[in-house]
């Protein structure tokens, strides 16, 4: 195997590297140079990404190490788990780079902001591929440093006080994490991923100090997955663009810390350690809770975006959920819940960007009547939040369908009922909001049809029927779930 097609994980993480520099470099001079490196280095992401794709399926593993001191390494590492979230973040990173380019079209500091949104994306792409919790925190606290600029973008004080309340609750987090990790090297030595845990056979000898260094890996990770309490972070960032939105709850960072709580459970701990030590249980009860919190916030937010916000709150503790379930079938269901919520998810904020850009609608109740004036984007919200709620034969009831089989499996019937308080809570707050859309009349001072710009509109087509695919067509074998299916059972069936 050639050197070159080896380092591929380095290729992907380059490609947005040499992206970022460049774009800094230029400044706020040649927008059209920039628009062309944004897409071509997102293309060219996506070709690498395919590459390397084809190569795991066919059962090549891609390690690239790069030793920094003696004992610590920085190892990039793109195993089928990997994959699954690289897949992900390169098609949706395409999507919403295209979204970005017309919703910022006529605003400053583009340069800044594209600079900084290409170092999200080659965090995001290290923290996919880092094959030890050392690689896995140095890409952790570049997406906190990077995707900060990205949230106080627009400079108000809303925004700047948003920004200060994200690197308080990241920075924190990230202060946790490293303490487990450290206390974790000091116990076991470096840890690199592995499928079954690395510490599969170090045993219970001395749970005490598993369970600490276990809760400080899930609290600091926690932070960015926006488990409850330490979610609040999350509506908060909301002032920020919309294609920011759109990153911070489908792609990168509540996606990095969910990813994050994947790999302590399975290849640090391994799941066999992790229910003996009676982790797992805990962490499906916090996992539930987040659910239920999440819902009932949503409930009761009068602006869109917040009001999406708590939802995601919500819908990535399943797949936590289906992590600490421990068993094949909730495990299918919470990994490709990962794509299937980032999929359904970027469909809503983007159709939440077009709202308040053609319109400038912000509040639920500003909504009447969008349906007649905007009926593509309509439609695609539509498809996103019946997603959510569960509807077969959308993405959302795949994945919570084979949560509830996991949940039956395992004797843990109160998982069942959790599941389907939440989607009963899921139809409280999203189907007022397709009622005002669609048969309520829209205002007096009706614009008539006005659909969102190309820019914005086709991207946000594009995710609600990828939305829409994965869960049509589910059973295919290059399906999210089949993939999901394969990894399980490759790496995490007993």
């Amino acid at each position: 195997m050639s050197t070159a097609y080896q380092a591929m994980p380095l290729w992907v993480l380059l490609s947005s590297l040499l992206a970022a520099a460049i774009i800094f470099a230029l400044g706020e001079g040649h927008p059209r140079l920039r628009i062309g490196i944004n897409l071509a280095a997102a293309l060219l992401k996506l070709v690498l990404v395919g590459v390397m794709l084809l190569g795991v399926r066919a059962g090549h593993e891609f390690i690239v190490r790069l030793p920094l001191v003696p004992g610590i390494e920085l190892i990039l590492h793109a195993d089928a788990l990997s994959m699954l979230f690289i897949s992900l973040s390169a098609i949706l990173w395409l999507a919403t780079t295209i979204y970005a380019i017309a919703y910022l079209e006529d605003s400053p500091n583009r340069a800044r902001f594209f600079g900084f949104f290409s170092l999200c994306v080659a965090a995001t792409m290290g923290i996919a591929t880092a094959g030890n919790l050392f690689t896995f925190f140095v890409f952790y606290e570049m997406l906190t440093l990077a995707t900060w600029p990205l949230v106080v973008h627009r400079g108000t004080s809303k925004a700047i006080q948003a920004g200060r309340s994200y690197l308080c609750y990241t920075l924190g987090g990230s202060a946790v994490l490293l303490l487990g990790i450290v206390l974790l090297h000091s116990l076991a030595g470096p840890q690199e991923f592995v499928a079954g845990g690395t510490l599969a056979d170090y045993g219970g000898s001395n749970p005490q100090a598993l369970a600490v260094i276990f809760a400080l890996l899930i609290t600091g990770m926690g932070v960015k997955a926006a488990l409850a309490p330490v979610h609040g972070w999350l509506p908060t960032a909301m002032v920020a663009p919309a294609p920011v939105s759109a990153l911070l709850h489908a792609v990168a960072v509540v996606k990095a810390g969910a990813f994050g709580i994947v790999r302590v459970v399975y290849d640090v701990f391994g799941i066999e350690l992790t229910q003996s030590l009676g982790f797992a249980e805990m962490l499906a009860v916090v996992a539930s809770i987040t659910i239920i919190y999440g819902s009932l916030r949503a409930i009761w937010q009068t602006d869109l975006k917040r009001r999406l916000a708590y939802s995601t709150v919500s819908q990535v503790s399943y797949i936590v959920l289906g992590v600490a379930l421990a068993n094949p079938l909730a495990s299918i269901g919470g990994l490709v819940h990962l794509v299937h919520q980032g999929l359904m998810k970027i469909t809503l904020f983007f159709c939440a960007g077009c709202y308040a850009e053609t319109h400038g609608i912000h509040a639920i109740d500003e909504l009447d009547g969008i349906g007649r004036r905007m009926p593509w984007t309509t439609a695609m919200f539509t498809l996103g939040a019946l997603g959510m709620i569960g509807l077969p034969p959308l993405a959302g009831f795949v994945s919570k369908w084979y949560l509830g089989l996991g949940a039956v499996a395992g004797g843990q019937l109160w998982v069942v009922g959790v599941l389907l308080l939440s989607t009963l809570l899921n139809a409280i707050y999203f189907l007022p909001i397709l009622h005002r859309a669609w048969f309520k009349p829209p205002p007096e001072a009706d614009d008539g049809l006005a659909e969102a710009p190309m820019g914005l509109l086709g991207p946000t087509l594009f995710a609600g029927l990828a939305a829409l695919a994965v869960g049509l067509f589910a059973g295919f074998d290059w399906s999210p779930l089949a993939w999901v299916e394969l990894l399980v059972e490759r790496e995490y069936s007993p």
